[in-house]
């Protein structure tokens, strides 16, 4: 992939399904010394008390979205954009806040230091971000423990984790696209520590021929 950030910069893309386990594998490569710059984290500051994207987004939902506090009630949001009978409201939501997640994401990798760095996008390939970067990570997980971990993680229906999930890329998409694959299930820590030891000696190898070019 063509990474148009930096000709020197090597990234890998960190993906996976929702509550697919991306953060405790990317904690594993911080423990390493990579820098992770993380897409839900800069998603929750484009749409802080006061911003200009939630002004925008309280025109677009009404004031309910907001709690007594004028924060963003992401609880009451998540049921409004992903109501199946109202599909057009996640595009809205995505409309409003994906350029300004996009442009903060960029700025945040550009001056991440390192050999290389990690881009943990959950919806790199819904918002055909590959561009970004050089090389795609996917932590997989089975259906049914995504599931359950979605369900008892966000203590939500089993119907609105249903409709959360079907809205993002299927698995054998994920699994097709991904350069290398990391699966997420019930194994041993020290399993999931040598995948990812093996991954960072070879993103090293990687990262070091580009930065020769």
């Amino acid at each position: 992939m063509d990474n148009k950030l930096h000709k020197n910069k090597f990234v890998v893309g960190l993906t996976g399904g929702i509550a697919c386990g991306k953060s405790s594998i990317a904690s594993l490569f911080e423990k390493l010394g990579i820098t992770v710059v993380d897409a839900d984290l800069i998603a929750r500051a484009v749409v802080e008390k006061g911003s200009p994207i939630l002004l925008e987004l309280q025109q677009a939902f009404g004031d309910n979205i907001l709690n007594e506090d004028k924060t963003l009630n992401r609880k009451l949001m998540r049921q409004i954009v992903f109501d199946k009978e109202h599909p057009e409201k996640l595009d809205k939501l995505n409309s409003i806040i994906q350029p300004a997640i996009r442009k903060a994401m960029i700025e945040e990798l550009q001056k991440a230091q390192g050999p290389y760095v990690i881009a943990m996008i959950p919806l790199l390939f819904e918002h055909h971000l590959e561009y970004l970067v050089d090389r795609v990570l996917v932590v997989d997980i089975e259906e049914d423990l995504q599931l359950e971990r979605l369900v008892n993680r966000d203590h939500i229906d089993k119907n609105l984790a249903l409709n959360i999930i079907a809205k993002q890329v299927d698995r054998p998409t994920r699994i097709k696209k991904a350069d290398d694959l990391i699966k997420s299930d019930n194994s041993p820590l020290d399993k999931k520590v040598n995948l990812v030891l093996k991954l960072h000696n070879l993103y090293l190898k990687l990262a070091s021929g580009k930065n020769k070019l």
